[in-house]
């Protein structure tokens, strides 16, 4: 956000680039012509930025230092936020119809009308309810520790644990533990939901999952039938390895443990959400066959690198595209390590304060392989940021959300052993013989999240719809995670469980079908990138750093922002105008190929 670990600086109310809308003086009553469009939008893009900037700055202090105060600003600040987003997209609404609107325009009253990720109803006190709810749900999962066994504990020191544990009984006790913070946020979710869904259909949307799924320039109903297409493309894939990992786990912990059919124990899979598998890599590394034969963590802490130093080097991969580096302040200004002093939200993050070129990282980094991965990833977020920060207002942002967080996965991708040698973290790029080690390793965090990407919001689809009543919600929770994952918990939940929120993004209400739309967005945009820099071998193996002819076609796609619909920008650097999971396909069909030789006899599926 790597992972969907650490994502695009987020307002707990609106999505990454969310605008801050309000009621212009004199608009409301203005004649509804295209020139009057013009006007409207004209002043309203002028005082937005400035509205914005104060929120994003209270937003920081509340993240960098969580205490009842910076709370309490960035509560009145988003609420004032809400407040100004829903009048304003109604009254943009009120233009849609004008004759002769341009182009421009259009789009931006169109962008207006979708910005919101939470819309209030506009009876009095329903943004400040909203609000408070809102930021009550984020505090209460940063700020959240348990206890095992007398001692305290933090996610990032449960997480850390569960890559390296292979002890079944702390396995659970570690995920029980996590899981036990989140029932105390089940009411407040579902006084929110019902406050958004009212804000929703006063904006003409069924309610806010629709509002969601009409952000992506088609029809809602069409977008949801894409994203299940999709998911078919990749699902065969997807089962292979999820055959060969339950497997192998059964081989290391037994059949009482893990069974040899039917779903995977989440808690075995290295990660609290079992949505990337890379830390259980060892459990499941070929037998007989070479591995990577380095270890990156290992590398950095022999190097003595420093979190500054990994951010450093992931700013120099931009660089050798032909980016300018970064601004000085961004090294003043960002929070790359955790204080000791105070209570901050360690969940990564990329900020552009200013929508000019204040740009930050708000990360808790670590010295392993997975930040310096999660590094490069939001560092593509601040580039991209920078890179349309000459556009309008309303157009400072991604073509879609699935574009903002797939830039950076994109340059995950181009991590190859090739790079790290050029870079000096290993001294011998690995043989042929190594990819299938090398694709699986990949493969446990790419195509392992996949499932867990789509089924996120398809869960809170379900709940804004009242498909899915507060009572239901863990039970719904767990029979999507089997359907789409084959995964299921280490144990009987207890009744009052609410597991999804122990996902950051579900108290954070940050819609998530962005990341699965980035795993299939990264690897078009990776295969054209590899494409444009005359890459001839195996795809997995193509590392396109320090091809400036790459960098400038990139860069003219990121220019774009959200100026244009997104088969328009897909189409500037691929093109292609549609999303497609090919690449997905081309790049692991080696390790398809090894997948489905390992998993013959055994009954895959679940």
């Amino acid at each position: 956000m790597i992972s969907r670990f650490a994502r695009v600086r987020m307002s707990p109310l609106l999505a990454a680039g969310a605008v801050v809308a309000l009621v212009l003086s004199g608009c409301s009553g203005a004649s509804r012509s295209a020139a009057g469009a013009d006007t409207f939008v004209e002043t309203a893009e002028a005082e937005l930025a400035e509205l914005s900037e104060f929120a994003s700055r209270a937003d920081w202090v509340r993240s960098t230092y969580i205490m009842y105060d910076s709370n309490w600003l960035s509560t009145k600040a988003n609420e004032r936020y809400l407040e100004r987003t829903a009048a304003l997209a109604k009254e943009a609404a009120s233009y849609a119809d004008a004759s002769g609107l341009s182009a421009e325009t259009a789009r931006k009253l169109a962008l207006l009308q979708r910005q919101l990720t939470l819309a209030p109803p506009s009876k009095a006190g329903a943004a400040a309810e909203l609000s408070k709810i809102a930021t009550d749900l984020d505090e209460k999962y940063s700020a959240a520790k348990f206890t095992i066994a007398g001692k305290e504990m933090r996610l990032d020191d449960a997480s850390e644990e569960m890559k390296t544990s292979r002890d079944p009984k702390r396995l659970k006790a570690l995920w029980e533990g996590w899981h036990s913070i989140a029932p105390p946020m089940h009411a407040e979710y579902a006084r929110m939901v019902e406050i958004a869904n009212e804000g929703a259909r006063e904006l003409g949307h069924a309610d806010t999952g629709a509002m969601w799924r009409a952000k992506y320039d088609m029809p809602a109903d069409e977008f949801a039938k894409k994203t299940d297409a999709l998911w078919e493309q990749v699902k065969p894939l997807y089962i292979d390895l999820q055959c060969y990992v339950r497997a192998k786990l059964s081989e290391k912990y037994g059949a009482e443990v893990q069974p040899e059919t039917g779903p995977i124990r989440a808690d075995l899979l290295g990660n609290m959400w079992a949505q990337d598998w890379s830390g259980v890599f060892d459990v499941v590394a070929p037998k007989g066959l070479p591995g990577p034969g380095y270890n990156v963590t290992r590398n950095l802490v022999a190097q003595k690198y420093t979190p500054e130093r990994m951010m450093r080097t992931g700013e120099a991969f931009f660089t050798s595209l032909g980016f300018a580096p970064l601004p000085p302040t961004f090294w003043e200004r960002s929070m790359i390590t955790r204080p000791r002093d105070r209570e901050v939200v360690c969940h990564a993050s990329a900020w552009d304060v200013d929508n000019v070129d204040d740009l930050r990282i708000k990360m808790c980094t670590l010295i392993n392989e997975e930040d310096f991965q999660t590094i490069h990833h939001e560092l593509g977020h601040n580039f991209y940021q920078r890179a349309y920060n000459k556009q309008p207002y309303l157009f400072r942002d991604g073509a879609n959300d699935g574009f903002h967080e797939a830039i950076g996965d994109m340059q995950q991708l181009s991590i190859t052993p090739d790079y790290l040698k050029k870079i000096g973290l290993i001294t011998t790029v690995p043989p042929a013989s190594a990819d299938i080690s090398l694709l699986l390793q990949r493969a446990m965090d790419k195509v392992a999240f996949l499932p867990f990407g789509l089924l996120v919001d398809k869960w809170r689809w379900q709940v804004f719809s009242g498909q899915v009543s507060p009572a239901q919600y863990n039970d719904a929770w767990w029979k999507l995670r089997l359907q789409y994952q084959g995964v299921a918990p280490p144990g009987p939940r207890p009744a009052d469980a609410f597991d999804p929120g122990a996902k950051y993004h579900v108290p954070g209400n940050t819609p998530y079908m962005r990341y699965f739309l980035a795993d299939i967005y990264e690897f078009q945009f990776y295969r054209a990138a590899c494409k444009q820099a005359g890459w001839q071998g195996p795809l997995h193996r193509c590392s396109f750093y320090g091809d400036k002819n790459v960098g400038a076609k990139f860069n003219a796609m990121l220019e774009m922002g959200a100026s244009k619909p997104w088969p328009d920008a897909l189409e500037a650097f691929t093109g292609s105008r549609e999303i497609d999971a090919s690449a997905i396909a081309e790049y692991f069909a080696p390790l398809q190929v090894w997948l489905k030789e390992q998993n013959k006899g055994r009954q895959c599926g679940w």
